[in-house]
């Protein structure tokens, strides 16, 4: 029995694949990263701004976003951005409305794009986000 040389190559690109699979989860890579606490929060505040202190934050629910207030008034919000997190200090251009459960916020930038939030706070949120 002759096997066709497609096949071969077929069942030969699947191994790579899930050897490739294989070691990706071997070395935790990917996965989606969560903010869990204030020390999650200073973390990915740092990595945007370098020297960003918390004064406030809120978390949103299931961990994928959080809005963050330094003692100098500036806001920022940051979102899940494939295993990173990433963010934008707000300014005067951000608009915010608040859903039912939630707030939705739009940085003015078309490239960030809006971010919905379901905060414990988020009414709070919205009144200091406008008030920039």
């Amino acid at each position: 029995m002759e096997i066709h040389p497609l096949l071969i190559q077929f069942a030969g690109s699947m191994v790579a694949i899930l050897a490739l699979y294989g070691l990706a989860r071997l070395l935790k890579l990917g996965g989606k990263p969560t903010l869990n606490d204030e020390a999650g929060v200073q973390s990915a505040a740092t990595e945007v701004e370098f020297g960003f202190e918390l004064a406030r934050f809120s978390i949103a629910r299931g961990g994928s976003a959080a809005l963050a207030k330094d003692d100098g008034g500036r806001i920022m919000l940051l979102k899940r951005h494939g295993n990173r997190f990433a963010g934008r200090l707000l300014t005067s251009d951000a608009k915010v409305r608040e859903e039912v459960d939630r707030i939705v916020i739009n940085t003015g930038e078309a490239r960030f794009g809006e971010v919905r939030l379901s905060l414990p706070d988020g009414s709070s949120w919205a009144d200091a986000i406008n008030r920039l």
